[in-house]
């Protein structure tokens, strides 16, 4: 199992739009088959801060993820509200309980 940790700045007075988009793009990545959770998360502290936590079976779900016309088309039209560099963290499960 994959975990991936992504932090978004999102731009001043962009959050609507950011969830909206993030909203239609997690509609599709529902029917992936090696997609296990796909979190979109505000940070409590810095509200201009999304993390999206996502899991993958393996390396191949997500490269499967990450290569969907529908994620390019979204990564794309991110740029009208990301603020910044996203903060992005992969990691390998060792256990769950």
């Amino acid at each position: 199992m994959l975990t991936v940790i992504a932090k978004l700045p999102v731009k001043e007075g962009k959050m609507d739009e950011a969830v909206t988009a993030f909203k239609a793009l997690m509609s599709k990545v529902a029917s992936e088959e090696g997609t296990v959770l796909y979190s979109l998360n505000q940070d409590k502290a810095n509200p201009n801060m999304l993390v999206v936590v996502e899991q993958y079976k393996d390396k191949a779900a997500l490269d499967f993820h990450s290569s969907t016309p529908y994620f390019k088309e979204f990564f794309v039209a991110s740029a009208a509200f990301i603020g910044g560099k996203p903060e992005l963290s992969v990691m390998k499960e060792i256990q769950k309980v």
